[in-house]
């Protein structure tokens, strides 16, 4: 018993500890707070201060504009060749120009590189600027750079058709040039107003990051914006700013996040710790069950982890995470209190990660115990639909009242919340079909399958109804017996309903030797009592065999199993007893077992003794009836078959004040329905 309680405790442990380090893997790892914001819009939560000094940049649109200009109106640096100058006179020297001519080529040539000549690209740039100005450094300071108009300057183009207009004007007998002197004299002229490219880059560059120098800065507890007010451009960018440093800052801060990492997983711990301390003192046989706890911190912990992943890719992506199903899951399988007390755990655990906790815990809190209250017991899809549609009303009644709470107005409230709000509600529904794989996985029946095992419909149902009618009978009867003390005492009514049609299928093998079967032969008259007791007490191993082969649920082979617990095949015992003058072993007359171990199977032992023996009164009376149930209960509790069951004495006097008004309505006395008189004839007047 040690090794096994200190087995239990060691997975209890390394369950907290797995769940504990999964949860904290999956949580955020940037602790900054996210926002949703756009441009022109109000900003919907509350006052944002600076947690540090955040410098001032200038907003986009007004940055793009001033780049622009910086970039259209600045002046290049340039500088001149003297080397451009020589090579252009050179090639001009050597195109072929006739003597006579070239000597007044070249002196329009020099007279053009006097006023200056640049490359056509150049020569735009300079034009679009407003000053029509270079900048040229002088010789003894390479930081120092005079700014000159260019206006007179020329492409090489122009130089061309300088030379071309000049040389016709002032050489008129000269001999006119040939369209071969034209071509050699532009393949012939250079630029020697050349781009200072190093110099043009660095100083534009360092104008253009002075535009968002010297802006000023937000200073640690200033505001940045406050609720209700619209997102300008410079606010945009202001919080921007905000989000970068404050991710830049963390990133860079290896204290600070391992920090943070450790919070996280002390609180963590400590939520689940009290989790586990309220199953131990207030559910130590869900405590103890190591199923059930590695259902309940397995549906958390991936609650938990899909919040974090939705938090993390989408706008308001927490909200789409269907917490209001942790607790209906709960609920379905185990029980209301340990359903609230999961949504509280899911929900602390989850608002680490949430923009505002105190907006979110709220929000989920109310939606998840709605959620609760309005699905006592699941047993109809309908039902789900009905809850869904219920927790998308809460959500946005809940949204609405926060708002007016923290003193903001409706026209504050981002609309696109209540989508968010309608596709949680979406994926609520899907809790119907994780029901379906929680029972896969770990073995549990809801309340749905109870119903739809219920359906008389079912195969085995039918199969029973058909080869055992009086058994199927029986059993009918059983069920509403029992479902009516179930739920006098507040027990599981559908299971009790349920386990109860099942109870005696095993009666299908051999049918004829139970007396509900018979019509007039008895086949034990003819066996001795051992054997028509095994015969008997063989109707609950086949009615397990029966379930297992069906794959009826664990909890419904309880109720075949417990049914007649450890007791005794009376009748046969006591024929053994008497054909052998004495007291004989009891064993081949004691059924299997084990005895009831809850209130549900313990209520259909009575109910199926009671059904029984109320068959076998000569008359039925409210004085009769009630001496029955007495006697067949208090033999039950005098023999020791429900001292197992967490059943008590008050629990038992309702459900014998149960069958015995149950049992007279179905036996009351009916009213005789006189003959009819034959006609008399009048007599003759």
């Amino acid at each position: 018993m040690k090794k096994i309680a200190a087995t239990k405790t060691l997975t209890r442990v390394l369950l907290l500890l797995v769940a504990v380090a999964v949860i904290v893997l999956a949580l955020p790892r940037n602790d900054r707070t996210s926002f949703t914001y756009e441009e022109g819009q109000p900003w919907r939560y509350s006052l944002l201060t600076a947690p540090f000094d955040i410098p001032v940049y200038l907003d986009s649109t007004t940055y793009n504009r001033l780049t622009d200009s910086i970039t259209t109106n600045f002046a290049p640096y340039v500088v001149y060749s003297d080397t451009a100058i020589s090579r252009s006179l050179d090639r001009l020297s050597k195109s072929g120009i006739s003597p006579l001519k070239l000597g007044q080529i070249r002196r329009l040539a020099t007279e053009a590189y006097a006023k200056g000549v640049m490359s056509t690209p150049l020569s735009k740039r300079v034009r679009g600027t407003a000053s029509r100005q270079v900048r040229v450094f002088t010789d003894d300071d390479d930081n120092l750079a005079n700014a000159i108009d260019a206006s007179a300057v020329m492409s090489a183009d122009e130089a061309c058709k300088f030379i071309l207009d000049n040389y016709a004007e002032a050489f008129p007998t000269v001999g006119g040039l040939e369209q071969s002197d034209v071509d050699a004299i532009r393949r012939a002229l250079a630029p020697n107003v050349l781009l200072d490219s190093a110099n043009d880059t660095r100083f534009l560059t360092r104008e253009l990051q002075g535009i968002n120098a010297g802006q000023g800065k937000i200073r640690q507890g200033q505001r940045i914006v406050d609720r209700g007010e619209i997102v300008t451009p410079q606010i945009y960018t202001n919080l921007q700013t905000y989000e970068e440093m404050m991710s830049k800052n963390q990133e860079s801060d290896m204290a600070h996040s391992l920090l943070m990492i450790a919070g996280q997983l002390c609180y963590v711990l400590v939520t689940f710790g009290l989790f586990y301390l309220y199953l131990a003192l207030y559910r130590p046989r869900i405590f103890a069950d190591m199923r059930v706890l590695c259902f309940m911190m397995s549906l958390i912990t991936i609650f938990t982890v899909i919040a974090a992943l939705l938090f993390e890719n989408f706008t308001l992506g927490i909200y789409l995470a269907p917490f209001a199903a942790v607790p209906v899951m709960v609920l379905i399988f185990i029980d209301s209190r340990t359903a609230v007390i999961s949504l509280l755990v899911t929900v602390m655990i989850s608002a680490l990660m949430a923009t505002y906790q105190f907006q979110f815990v709220v929000t989920e809190i109310v939606v998840g115990l709605m959620a609760t209250f309005s699905l006592n017991q699941l047993s109809s899809r309908s039902q789900l639909l009905r809850t869904a549609v219920i927790v998308f009303l809460t959500y946005s009644v809940i949204g609405v009242i926060v708002i007016a709470v923290s003193g903001g107005e409706l026209t504050d409230m981002d609309w696109h919340i209540f989508l968010a709000y309608g596709v949680n509600s979406l994926l609520f529904c899907m809790t119907y079909v994780l029901i379906f794989v929680i029972e896969k996985i770990f073995g549990f029946t809801s309340a749905v399958t109870l119903v739809e095992l219920s359906d008389i419909n079912n195969p085995l149902l039918r199969r029973l109804a058909e080869e055992a009618p009086g058994t199927f009978q029986h059993s009918m009867q059983v069920s509403t017996l029992a479902a009516e003390a179930a739920r006098a005492i507040g027990a599981n009514t559908q299971l009790v309903r349920t386990g109860a049609l099942y109870h005696d299928i095993g009666k299908m093998k051999s049918p004829v030797f139970f007396t509900e079967n018979q019509h007039g032969v008895n086949p034990h008259d003819g066996l001795d009592p051992a054997t028509s007791a095994r015969k008997i007490i063989s109707h609950v191993t086949d009615g397990v065999a029966m379930a297992e082969k069906a794959k009826l649920p664990k909890m419904i082979e309880d109720f075949i199993r417990e049914h007649h617990g450890k007791g005794i095949t009376k009748y046969f015992y006591n024929v053994a007893c008497n054909n052998a003058g004495h007291d004989v072993d009891k064993t081949p007359f004691t059924y299997p077992g084990p005895n009831p171990h809850t209130r549900e199977t313990a209520i259909m032992m009575m109910a199926d003794a009671v059904e029984a023996a109320s068959r076998s009164l000569k008359e039925y009376t409210p004085e009769s009836i009630s001496s029955l149930v007495d006697r067949i209960i208090d033999s039950q509790i005098a023999d020791g078959l429900l001292r197992e069951s967490p059943i008590s004495f008050a629990d038992i006097e309702k459900i014998k004040d149960t069958f015995k008004k149950r049992l007279g309505t179905i036996y009351h006395t009916r009213v005789a329905y006189p003959d009819r008189k034959s006609a008399v004839s009048a007599p003759a007047s």
